[in-house]
């Protein structure tokens, strides 16, 4: 429709018209309305007593709503409005009798639309796509209250089963929905519970509020599949059904989304193809959003689409929003009018933002440790001469050349020395003793680390590329001496499913160790994982966070001994093995700078060579060329600046210079006069920023793109086997002392203030001589009180922090009662360090049997001394012996009481006094 000679005015209400017509409604004039048109008419320049409504919007002949239009360039200005469309709807409309179900205002300029339902506790404006269809006024006015009236319903919530952060979350929630916020966002550690904790509120917006649909949100496949799980296991704690026998739930893997579901789980890269009625390939949700091909294109804004309307789910929980709210994905968000709800255990400033600062829960990692959700860590440092320095390459050295890529290999001589640095590792050099000096400092220190394990810990390796992946996993298989099964690389890149790996890797003895670069990152649930080995930096906090994450899932002694059969107790920690230092280098929170990652510089150059001007592709390009130009040597940068007229540095300035606001602002005011103090237009920026972006790319042709390609091809890995690596430290990091320091001066204070209370330590700290009355279940019952109490104290925990401390190398407590009581002889000063329990037993009874054969006493027979041995073992395990314990094994089996009785006597009795006195002193 041309908008020549049409005023402002005019072309909002042509656009509103459209909109109108796309969300089902019928625009007329009521001179020539005809109610057969359509459910939904929407009547233009309706009279009223307070003066005409632009439109009146009525549904099955019932005035239902008003739209009040403006010009577009009012849009700023809309909330000015709302008291004159506020005005219409409660004002008299002609030939209307019946006006009380007005509930629904809008204010647009047909470029911003603002809604509110009148029905809401306190009506309050907010934006919206476009106007709601004719069948959801419909649907909205059959119910009594509106969806924000009903949420002020919400009963009190039934706590059980729940965890004390789960019931913060969700309590805050409600109080969240009962303000109206329309966005909130839950910050809950990995391994807290999250999605527990989000089905469980869905359900009560389900039951109680009678939410119609509610969309999860993810961003790969996997965990879309992890959470349909969840959903499927659940059962709500006030009915003995499923979550799936009582509602719908829906996971997309087509378009199609079934008018029954109530739940839909979906990527949001399949909402954003529905939404653009666009085919999906499934491997595109099997990445997050930031490495999608989706991304390297301008990003198609979306548009309205009649089968799945912007009021088609009530609610969207987002998971792991930290990483799903941004740039292109946004615009999904943005589309629905509905609540949005974040999961996250990460979230940065940006997340923050946009979810308005309303974080209804706050439950970090160290709060979850504290609390035995999560499990904490150490540091263990590996540190090698090569690592750290990097080497040279010497003159005339016969030197491997690897193509990155086939692998193909070629040799050729050194002509010069060559000095590498450490960053240079596993890209452009490649050295395999590097490689093998690390996993072999990591294989030998694995008794320090998991003293008495006779298996490797389930161990996740974050390696650089897909190709310093596969060096690794070759070292690995060939050092620890195993074969394929014992290391597996988990990728997106496999041939092999990588669900079925990591089921394997989860659930089965092999692989012990897998190899990752990044899959295995965020979202994925691997509880027996105890090991984190780096050896690649990262400089994301988040991304950082996340991938610790993947360590602090707490598992239990019998799960854990499935797959790693040596442990002697539940999980207590993790370990990273840094050797990289990437636990000290610093972290950023800022977006990185490669907007489209995964489109080639080839492509990059020729569509800026085509007129390509975005500040995606400029910003991603600037940064191509910056890697590149670090990589140059004297003399290709020569002939870069020879073709091009310039530097490439200076391209790359002019480049990041385009999307500068300060160089734009200056620019602007350059080309129109105007002063340092003066503001220029928003159209005087974008012709500033188009003629900087238009400047900057002038540079680029078909000669120099050619150039750049050429160069960058030319880069192989240099395989350096004549510098061998030397391990300079392995070692627990310096704050593995202060964390163990901390943890035995916890377990102290909470021992000496449980002293009085429990029956066990008041004889230990109190009454030593009575030590020998000490029993099995009174230990029991004190170490089920401790982790009731402090879980994060678990005792083989503390009794490794006092090895640590202590110096003690090479042992493992039997299980965790014993480690307990070792940990109170320790702590109330009985034993000056940390010992086994049982060592302890043996060592007392070695002296108790020295002392009774001193002199002209009786000497023990070889029966009876094997009859004591025997009382000896149980002592160590249960700590206390009693005439009952002869009738159970292994003392039954070898005649029991009777026996006993015909080896000592009248002195049994004595004896087994004697020794519970003295095995335990």
């Amino acid at each position: 429709m041309s908008t020549i000679n049409q005023t402002p005015e005019q072309i909002a209400r042509d656009n509103i018209d459209q909109m109108l017509a796309k969300a089902g409604w019928v625009v007329q004039e009521r001179k020539t309305l005809d109610w057969k048109a359509g459910p939904g008419i929407a009547v233009t320049e309706y009279t009223g007593s307070s003066g005409r409504s632009d439109y009146v919007l009525f549904v099955d002949r019932k005035a239902v709503g008003i739209i009040e239009a403006k010009a577009e360039d009012k849009g700023y200005n809309l909330t000015t409005v709302e008291e004159q469309s506020q005005r219409y709807a409660v004002s008299k409309l002609k030939w209307i009798p019946d006006q009380s179900h007005i509930h629904f205002i809008y204010e647009s300029t047909g470029i911003i639309t603002h809604f509110r339902d009148l029905r809401d506790p306190k009506p309050r404006s907010r934006e919206v796509f476009s106007f709601h269809r004719p069948e959801t006024i419909r649907s909205w006015l059959e119910k009594s209250k509106s969806l924000a009236g009903r949420l002020q319903d919400l009963p009190e919530l039934n706590t059980c089963p729940l965890r004390a952060c789960q019931i913060t979350a969700i309590t805050n929630l409600d109080a969240s929905f009962k303000k109206n916020r329309l966005r909130a966002l839950i910050q809950m550690a990995t391994g807290s519970g999250k999605t527990y904790t989000a089905i469980s509120f869905i359900y009560r917006l389900l039951k109680f509020a009678g939410a119609k649909r509610i969309l999860f949100l993810v961003d790969t496949k996997n965990l879309g599949e992890q959470a349909e799980q969840e959903f499927i296991n659940f059962t709500p704690s006030d009915d003995n059904r499923k979550f799936t026998e009582l509602y719908n739930v829906q996971r997309l893997n087509s378009s199609f989304i079934a008018d029954h579901t109530q739940v839909c789980i979906s990527t949001i890269q399949r909402v954003y193809a529905i939404l653009k009625d666009k085919p999906l390939d499934e491997d595109a949700e099997k990445q997050n959003p930031a490495e999608l091909s989706a991304l390297n294109k301008e990003p198609v804004p979306v548009v309205y689409n009649e089968k799945i309307p912007p009021e088609h789910f009530d609610f969207i929980i987002i998971d792991e929003c930290h990483r799903s709210i941004y740039n292109l994905w946004q615009q999904v968000l943005d589309y629905f009018d509905a609540y949005l709800i974040g999961l996250t255990a990460t979230p940065d400033k940006r997340t923050f933002g946009f979810f308005k600062q309303n974080i209804v829960s706050e439950y970090d990692h160290e709060a979850a440790v504290a609390d035995g959700v999560n499990v904490g860590h150490d540091v263990f440092l590996i540190n090698t001469k090569i690592s750290k320095a990097g080497a040279t390459l010497k003159a005339e050295q016969q030197i491997e050349k690897r193509h990155k890529l086939t692998r193909e290999k070629r040799w050729t001589q050194q002509d010069e020395d060559e000095a590498y640095s450490n960053k240079e590792l596993d890209k452009e050099i490649v050295n395999p003793s590097q490689i093998i000096t690390v996993i072999n400092a990591f294989k030998n220190s694995l008794p320090t680390m998991f003293p008495g394990r006779e298996e490797v810990p389930k161990t996740l390796i974050f390696a650089k590329t897909d190709s310093h992946a596969d060096d690794i996993i070759k070292t690995v298989r060939e050092q620890f001496d195993e074969g394929n099964d014992f290391c597996k690389k988990i990728t997106y890149k496999n041939t092999e499913d990588p669900k079925s790996l990591l089921a394997q890797f989860r659930n089965s003895y092999n692989p012990r160790i897998a190899v990752t670069v990044d899959m295995v990152a965020t979202g994925t649930d691997i509880r027996p994982l105890e090991c984190l080995l780096f050896m690649r930096d990262v400089k994301s906090k988040n991304y950082f966070e996340q991938m610790k994450g993947r360590g602090t899932r707490t598992l239990g002694e019998d799960d854990l001994k499935r797959v790693t059969p040596s442990a002697t107790s539940a999980k207590t920690h993790f370990v990273i093995v840094d050797a990289i230092g990437v636990t000290q280098s610093v972290k950023t929170e800022s977006r990185p700078l490669e907007r489209k990652p995964t489109v080639s510089m080839k492509d990059l150059l020729a569509s800026v060579l085509m007129g390509a001007r975005d500040e995606d592709t400029l910003t991603t390009l600037a940064n191509r060329l910056g890697r590149l130009n670090q990589q140059l040597t004297p003399e290709q940068k020569q002939q870069v600046s020879d073709v091009a007229g310039q530097p490439l540095g200076t391209t790359i300035k002019q480049l990041l210079g385009a999307s500068n606001p300060d160089t734009i602002t200056d620019l602007a005011r350059n080309n129109n006069g105007l002063s340092d103090t003066q503001t220029p237009s928003d159209k005087q920026c974008q012709e500033a920023k188009k003629q900087l972006a238009d400047d900057a790319c002038d540079v680029f042709t078909g000669s120099l793109n050619e150039l750049l390609e050429t160069i960058r091809k030319s880069h192989e890995q240099t395989i350096d086997s004549h510098n061998i690596d030397q391990l300079e430290q392995a070692e627990w990091a310096g704050d593995a002392k202060a964390n163990a320091e901390k943890l035995v001066a916890d377990l102290a204070e909470w021992l000496k203030e449980h002293k009085d209370e429990i029956t066990a330590l008041s004889i230990f700290y109190d009454q030593p001589h009575r030590r020998r009355e000490i029993t099995y279940d009174a230990i029991k019952n004190l170490l089920d009180t401790l982790k009731a109490d402090k879980p994060v104290l678990a005792p083989v925990r503390v009794w490794q922090a006092y090895a640590h401390l202590d110096n003690v190398q090479g042992k493992q407590p039997l299980n965790e009662l014993t480690a307990l009581v070792a940990l109170i002889r320790r702590s109330c000063g009985i034993d000056g360090k940390i010992d086994l329990f049982g060592d302890t037993v043996n060592r007392n009874f070695k002296r108790w049997i020295f002392k009774r054969h001193q002199g002209n006493a009786p000497k023990f027979t070889e029966e009876q001394m094997q009859w004591l041995q025997l009382i000896r073992d149980h002592i160590s395990a249960s700590f206390h012996f009693e005439r009952d314990d002869l009738e159970y094994a292994p003392f039954d089996n070898q005649g029991g009481l009777g026996k006993m009785y015909q080896l000592f006597g009248g002195e049994m009795d004595q004896l087994i006094d004697e020794m519970n006195d003295e095995l335990v002193a």
